[in-house]
């Protein structure tokens, strides 16, 4: 009789790239054996992946990391917050041991170390695609590491480093797997995505019968070969994105760009050492909406950045409106530890960046009525997330909505319509990010 397999829980917090590492470290250790646990009474031993980017993510990390403990006892640490050791230590003594982000081997070498493995084939088995953590009909595709920027407001390039670009034969390998696993829409993600092959001076790299360099054009023309949804996140408006809008209008991959644009006054910009020419900006989002007039925009934005005035604020609110930012998160500026943001002058007053954070919200959810509004009576395609217990109804998102970040349309089907099914709804109506479709029938 063979014994039993060690059983281990995850804990996964912070962004989809945090979630693509933790779906790394999953696969590889159920590849060696070790089950998975939903419980912390059910596993062994229990591993949680931090976030450390603001001084929130921190204290949710390190509350995390105490529940963990006082709930099961054998806890190993790893992620962005794992840059700052002394504070975890600090905080919780009784951890087994902690990581950086993106240190997958560290982290299964801790396993090792104090839950050691037993081997049976009989349960070391991997479904096709590596063990993943979100729905099986979508899944998260992470082309780099790092980033090159020093925007003063992130710590981002000193917990993971500058960029590094995967060769373009590995990442279209790894979208291949997904897709034959039964993925539906691959949301591609990283730090700077429209700077990928940048560090290796855009490397070719063989892909079945034929070289492909590993750019942000080449690499989404061949994604969009492969028969799922492809969603673009964290895009930086660089003039080579012209040719990616190109592929959406050929419907190639979808009409869809995240761009954390973090604000539009010029001065703002310059104090966050981010590109600070908002006309041309402007000039090219009417120039992509021209080639695309489909095309969806998601972004997110910084409220009360030190220097922010009222009259750097009222040019935030005319670029959301004048550039239709169909989808928009605001966040409040935190002065976290280690962000040379803060030393600059100029300070916000807390209550004026509430003020301005309710401001904003009320400018954008006026833009998003009006957005719906003028969906009512459209017929668009949209892919079903299942039933939602709580509408009572299926949950589809359209060609415009990424999971969990934008809107819902719910549908009342008498059929059973399974999970990843893409179908035609017509808009019936809604009110704030919610519609309410119908199955449209052929």
């Amino acid at each position: 009789m063979s014994a039993k397999a060690p059983t281990i829980g995850v804990v996964s917090l912070g962004c989809p790239k945090a979630l693509v590492d933790s779906e790394r470290i999953i696969t590889r250790l159920r590849s060696e054996g070790y089950q998975l646990s939903g419980s912390y009474e059910g596993a062994d031993l229990v591993v949680v992946n931090t976030c450390g980017f603001l001084d929130s993510a921190k204290a949710e990390s390190l509350d995390a990391i105490g529940e963990a403990i006082a709930e099961n006892g054998k806890v190993i640490v790893t992620g962005c917050l794992g840059k700052e050791e002394s504070l975890i230590r600090e905080a919780h003594p009784k951890v087994l041991e902690v990581t950086g982000p993106h240190q997958y081997e560290a982290v299964v070498g801790a396993v090792h170390t104090h839950l050691p493995q037993v081997h049976d084939p009989k349960i070391d088995l991997v479904p096709e695609g590596g063990f993943r953590l979100t729905p099986r009909h979508y899944a998260y595709l992470k082309i780099s590491e790092g980033c090159n920027n020093r925007c003063t407001f992130c710590i981002i390039p000193s917990i993971r480093g500058d960029l590094v670009s995967r060769p373009a034969n590995a990442v279209l390998k790894e979208a291949e797997s997904l897709v034959k696993a039964g993925v539906k829409e691959l949301l591609v993600i990283s730090q700077d995505t429209s700077a990928y092959g940048v560090d290796v001076k855009y490397a070719e790299s063989k892909w079945k019968d034929r070289m492909v360099r590993a750019k942000f054009y080449d690499l989404c023309k061949e994604l969009g070969e492969l028969g799922a949804w492809v969603r673009l996140h964290y895009v930086y408006p660089y003039p080579h994105v012209d040719e990616v809008v190109g592929l959406m209008a050929e419907g190639k991959i979808l009409p869809y760009l995240d761009i954390p644009f973090q604000h539009a006054s010029p001065s703002v910009l310059k104090a966050m050492r981010r590109p600070a020419n908002q006309d041309k900006v402007l000039d090219r989002i009417k120039a992509w909406r021209k080639i695309c007039p489909d095309l969806t925009i998601r972004s997110s934005f910084i409220v009360g950045f030190p220097g922010e005035t009222e009259d750097d604020f009222e040019t935030l609110l005319d670029f959301i409106e004048e550039a239709e930012i169909d989808r928009a998160g605001v966040f409040k500026y935190e002065n976290v530890e280690g962000a040379p943001s803060r030393d600059l002058p100029g300070h916000v007053d807390q209550d004026d960046v509430n003020d301005r954070y309710d401001r904003f919200m009320e400018v954008q959810t006026t833009l998003a009525h009006q957005r719906l509004q003028s969906m009512i009576g459209k017929t668009v395609d949209a892919i079903c997330d299942g039933w939602d217990e709580d509408a009572e109804a299926y949950a589809f998102r359209t060609k415009a909505d990424a999971p969990e970040i934008d809107g819902v349309t719910y549908v009342d089907s008498d059929d059973e319509i399974a999970e990843g099914a893409i179908l035609k709804l017509e808009i019936l109506g809604g009110e704030g990010h919610e519609m309410v479709g119908a199955v449209v029938d052929d």
